[in-house]
């Protein structure tokens, strides 16, 4: 049974917190520019609200989250999308038994009455209107007022909030007014080889060595190009491949360059195969033998410019 709460005389239904598998791998500072966001140093304090941006799949939600869970605390997350309403970000009425009226809180107001974390993911796909709902929550104030309901909610001293955003992707620019309230801005970028490979073992325990390596080695590739490819397709590119493997009665553990070249394509596309080991040596080859090409192209239209006007005999010359 979901827990109800009165305020201000008007029952709420609260949304559960998250209970998912969810375990930072990597690097612990950024865990801990979280903690320092949410910190409380005086008691005149207020808890910061940062935002955690970086590209898809690199881990903004579980990084939230996992910060959250080492605190302590319950996690409540809300997926924002372009549609999302000021009421549904709040209190939303539903018809009970009896086609009574009963007021269901959003994860957010959960989270506030609770005292836990709500996460907000990929929040700038949201509206302005949405976000201007959200505006005394984020500075001293630390309410909401929900038309529906006709009531205004306090959040609990142990609430925190943080928003996820995509640093490359955004439905809605972000209002100045609502930037200003979410900060810092912390950043996750790709990750190195060793933490890359702790991410890839933990979401694939029964993935082999070879096949990690292998997968590792590919992503670190790419990311020396900035390629959008992230861990998450290489988790999605390794499930692919063994379940195929599996399917045709083939060594899981054994890589097969064709198999998994297949399984990368239909993943990502044909263009990311060149970063594989073997194919990427290649790769830099042809395109070292490029860059030379275009400078000797270049050095030709020096050298023909020099022999025209530099050495060319002045005509007025006596000599």
């Amino acid at each position: 049974m979901p827990e109800k709460v009165t305020l201000s005389g008007v029952e709420l239904l609260l949304s559960e917190p998250a209970q998912v598998d969810m375990e930072w791998v990597g690097n612990d500072d950024l865990i801990n520019q979280l903690k320092a966001a949410w910190m409380i140093v005086d008691k005149d304090d207020l808890p910061l609200n940062p935002r955690i941006l970086g590209k898809p799949g690199v881990g903004k939600t579980t990084l939230g989250y996992a910060a959250g869970k080492r605190l302590g605390k319950d996690v409540y997350m809300f997926q924002c999308t372009m549609d999302t309403r000021p009421e549904d970000l709040l209190i939303s009425p539903v018809i009970a038994s009896g086609n009574k009226i009963a007021y269901v809180a959003s994860s957010l107001v959960s989270a506030m009455v609770k005292g836990g974390v709500c996460l907000l993911d990929e929040g700038n796909r949201m509206s302005e209107k949405s976000w201007a709902s959200l505006a005394p929550l984020m500075d001293k104030r630390r309410y909401v007022e929900s038309i529906i309901a006709g009531i205004r909610i306090y959040a609990d001293p142990e609430f925190r909030l943080c928003v996820t955003m995509n640093a490359d992707s955004s439905t809605y620019e972000i209002p100045e007014y609502i930037q200003s309230r979410l900060q810092p801005k912390i950043y996750i970028e790709f990750p190195n080889k060793l933490d890359e490979l702790k991410i890839l073992k933990y979401n694939l325990p029964f993935a082999s060595k070879e096949l990690l390596e292998f997968c590792a080695d590919f992503l670190q590739n790419a990311h020396i190009h900035d390629e959008p490819y992230t861990v998450r397709d290489g988790i999605n590119i390794l499930r692919y491949y063994i379940k195929s493997r599996l399917m045709n009665k083939e060594n899981q553990d054994k890589l097969e360059k064709k198999t998994f070249e297949n399984a990368a394509i239909q993943v990502l596309e044909e263009a990311a195969l060149k970063y594989f080991p073997g194919n990427y040596e290649e790769f830099l080859k042809n395109q070292k033998e490029s860059i030379s090409f275009k400078i000797f192209k270049n050095v030709e239209e020096v050298n023909d410019y020099y022999d025209e006007f530099v050495k060319k005999p002045d005509k007025d010359s006596n000599g």
